[in-house]
């Protein structure tokens, strides 16, 4: 006999062995046994109101009837006509007509052993899916397929491996894959535009970061406005940049570096992985705050700058920790201070910037977006499940391999942080007068 798993209500889930691949109704004909079924309400933790090992069967006919009896959990044989009687009122038995449209399953209840849950408003849709011998039927609408969290870089940096951190606990959690699509280009804008175009039904996200806040003051015709047109969801991880110098600089501290900086102006060089990144606006934030001249030397990525860098060719980087992190604990470079508020895990003896000059703060920050328009019931389910992803240890250990320091942030505390952050990037970009390549 084949077998189904139901969770209901706000999930309603049923898992039945016996086909290898259904989509219509013809294939869902037969007999199934229940082996699971659990219920969750209004976000809380999921119950299973027939037990670990619930009783009961659903029936599908040709002619489009189903029938389903469903009994409480681990009862024992009755006995005497008392017990019989108890476990026919534990009995719940509805029948009516079905139908099939797509991947979807609406029932009708005509007949129950219980009036109430006859009539027009019990009916219900469910998406159904086939999973080897498994049938599912799940109440939840969200998400019934795919989802894509579109990157606008390449596969393999910071960026990328956060999507896809996260992407994997939510494909795990929701049950639907979460996968990864790459569209760089534009310092991000190319992806920032393809998700503004989607439908803001929930299926298409961006990972969004820092380049994001940077971006409106740096590109004056963008055809979008990021805080207008996309729609916060959580927050995820920051990510420090540290202020390293090649060893051969006799400093090794920030006030140190100050002092030689304003006693040699215009003769360092600083190295960014290019115009208009977090290297390069945190190294220009330090510029103005501390009235230092240094004369910036952009590259094409992180990887040709440090090798600069290391070679002595220029002298001082705001690199992202995960790119330097193993040149520093080889002795390869000097870090003089993260750029975070506080101090990084990963390099807990190195002071933050802000401990020598007050007020200052930059990093890098990932987060989770979706086009504007997307339901508020969505945004608040992929806001929990990230908090969630958050809190355990295996995730928390992976973003902090990555230097990163957690970033718990709803989505109007998101929201908040883009606001700030932004005007904070257009008035170093200004004063800097940074212009796009």
């Amino acid at each position: 006999m084949k077998s189904f798993i139901a969770f209901a209500v706000a999930t309603t889930c049923v898992v039945c062995t016996g086909f290898s691949r259904a989509q219509d109704a013809a294939q869902l004909t037969g007999t199934w046994k229940l082996v699971a079924w659990s219920t969750k309400f209004d976000g809380g933790d999921a119950v299973e109101p027939y037990g670990p090992s619930p009783k009961g069967r659903l029936v599908l006919t040709p002619d489009r009837y189903w029938i389903i009896v469903l009994t409480g959990a681990n009862r024992k044989a009755a006995r005497t006509v008392e017990e019989k009687a108890t476990l026919l009122d534990s009995m719940i038995a509805y029948t009516g007509k079905f139908t099939v449209e797509g991947d979807k399953i609406t029932t009708h209840v005509d007949t129950s052993s219980n009036e109430i849950y006859t009539g027009t408003n019990q009916d219900q849709t469910r998406f159904f899916r086939i999973e080897g011998n498994k049938l599912i039927l799940r109440t939840q609408t969200y998400p019934s397929r795919p989802v894509r969290i579109v990157v606008g870089y390449p596969a393999g940096g910071t960026t990328d491996i956060v999507a896809r951190v996260i992407g994997q606990w939510l494909s795990e959690r929701l049950g639907q894959q979460f996968i990864v699509e790459n569209r760089p280009g534009a310092n991000g804008n190319l992806g920032t535009e393809a998700v503004v175009r989607a439908a803001p039904d929930g299926y298409t996200l961006l990972q969004a970061g820092g380049a994001h806040t940077i971006n409106p003051s740096l590109y004056q015709k963008l055809s979008f406005n990021f805080k207008t047109d996309i729609a916060a969801i959580a927050g995820i991880i920051r990510t420090p940049n540290v202020l390293e110098v090649h060893p051969s600089l006799p400093v090794h501290s920030v006030p140190e570096f100050v002092h030689y900086a304003k006693a040699n102006a215009g003769k360092l060089s600083m190295a960014s992985s290019g115009i208009g990144g977090t290297p390069h606006v945190s190294g220009e934030l330090f510029k103005m705050m501390t009235g230092i001249d240094l004369v910036h030397i952009p590259y094409r990525g992180s990887a040709p700058a440090l090798t600069d860098l290391l070679g002595g060719q220029v002298q001082v980087m705001f690199d992202v920790l995960p790119a330097s992190i193993e040149h520093i604990r080889a002795g390869k470079l000097r870090a003089l201070a993260v750029t975070t508020a506080t101090r990084s895990t990963a390099l807990p003896d190195i002071p933050t910037v802000g401990e020598f000059v007050p007020g200052y703060e930059a990093s890098g920050w990932f987060g989770l977006c979706a086009p504007k328009g997307t339901p508020r019931e969505i945004i608040k389910k992929l806001s929990d499940e990230v908090a969630a992803a958050l809190s355990d240890p295996r995730v928390k250990a992976r973003f902090t391999e990555l230097g990163g320091l957690l970033l718990v942030a709803s989505p109007s505390e998101l929201e908040k942080l883009i606001a700030d952050e932004t005007e904070k990037w257009a008035k170093v970009i200004k004063f800097a007068g940074i212009k796009p390549e």
